[in-house]
């Protein structure tokens, strides 16, 4: 009863995360590469579970059988499936690879590299540790101590507050994002108390699968950039091709209706309903959507911050967008040529006022919630199929 209360003490991530979490180590919750994707493709637990313990002899197995980075696939997490260990501070970092652009993996790599050598260790690596830990002290909620001690301990592996790497005076104090304050807090960072207290930090750690997989089973291997990226990269695919699969049915494209439902997943809209119905009406022939083009739009809305300011250009010059404009600004914020079938159906999901003209608030409003893929509340939305749907699915099933 005592750690069913902690969740009124928990923030809306440290919530999910806990609801997710499938295993214990010395009074740490860890996440399961299974759990991490159930965690970011669906609204639920499958299962209700209670938390395993695990035991040294578990965790040195599974630590054992980490493949290391080089042979990093977009499968990873698929293959290893209930056989890892992520600790929180952990998903929030695999969180924020999820919805960032490809040209933010530079950043994220340069900012772990504080010697400036092109490579990353062990010690620098765990700075995430403390600049995690660090945001999530301003932010908990207040309350009974002790349990907020206890808290504590499930998520990060101690029990009361510890000195942090991270500069306070003059902090600012306005909340961002974990990857703002990855970029921003990093630099703040003072190194070379860090190096002092590494060997601290490190014994005081367990080891979990990330930290195996990227510097060895000995924590002596180095990581470098083309690495780091290939990690990244293989992350954002495999939870796409999840995503699509789920919808697929072992088929080479997704409906327009299912497209929608998946880009409506996790928003704020309420009546979704209308959406798809305005949908169904504007696109009778189903053609469907291939997952390169399903790829591509995500990649699109990683770089959604440079294509708002694109969108913004139009709508200070009072104007609309259209499907043309639209393909020239995505093309030039990021650099990607989304197919013509894929801005119609885009268009036709989310122009609601049908004037064949999307606007900031149509589009780009919705699309930031959409963002926020595992850190607000999901919503599910009703799956309605079209005749033709049922029919696609029924053939393949035969």
């Amino acid at each position: 009863t005592d750690l069913e209360d902690l969740h009124l003490y928990a923030t809306p991530r440290e919530q999910r995360f806990r609801r997710f979490a499938s295993l214990e180590f010395e009074g740490q919750l860890y996440m399961t590469p299974y759990d991490f994707i159930q965690a970011v493709t669906n609204d639920e637990p499958k299962h209700a579970r209670k938390w395993r313990c695990l035991s040294k002899q578990e965790l040195n197995q599974i630590l054992m059988e980490t493949p290391p980075v080089w042979k990093g696939s977009s499968k990873l997490f698929r293959n290893l499936n209930e056989k890892g260990v992520i600790s929180y501070t952990e998903y929030l970092f695999l969180l924020c690879i999820l919805t960032k652009p490809h040209a933010g993996f530079r950043i994220a790599f340069n900012m772990f590299d504080t010697d400036g050598n092109e490579m990353v260790d062990k010690k620098e690596f765990l700075v995430l540790q403390e600049i995690f830990r660090k945001k999530n002290e301003k932010r908990e909620r207040k309350g009974d101590e002790e349990k907020r001690a206890m808290l504590r301990l499930q998520l990060y592996g101690y029990h009361t507050s510890t000195n942090s790497v991270l500069k306070t005076e003059g902090e600012d104090l306005v909340p961002r994002s974990y990857w703002d304050t990855l970029r921003r807090s990093t630099s703040q960072a003072l190194f070379s108390d860090l190096a002092e207290r590494a060997d601290d930090i490190t014994s005081s750690l367990s080891d979990t699968t990330l930290l195996v997989h990227f510097f060895g089973k000995k924590g002596k291997a180095e990581l470098n950039f083309e690495d780091f990226y290939r990690f990244m990269d293989n992350l954002q695919t495999e939870v796409l091709e999840i995503e699509f699969l789920s919808y697929s049915n072992g088929m080479n494209t997704i409906s327009e209706e299912d497209f929608a439902h998946i880009l409506l997943r996790y928003t704020n809209v309420e009546n979704t309903s209308s959406y798809l119905e305005n949908m169904r009406c504007r696109i009778p022939e189903e053609k469907g959507i291939t997952f390169d083009e399903f790829r591509s739009f995500f990649q699109f809305l990683n770089n959604l911050e440079d294509f708002t300011i694109a969108m913004q250009m139009y709508n200070f010059a009072s104007r609309s967008i259209g499907q043309d404009e639209f393909k020239r600004a995505v093309y030039v914020a990021t650099g990607l040529k989304l197919s013509p079938h894929l801005v119609n159906t885009v268009f036709k999901i989310f122009d609601v006022d049908r004037d064949d003209q999307l606007s900031y608030k149509e589009f780009i409003g919705i699309m930031k919630d959409r963002l926020n893929r595992g850190f607000r509340g999901y919503k599910p939305i009703q799956r309605y199929t079209t005749f033709k749907s049922c029919v696609r699915k029924e053939l393949y099933s035969r």
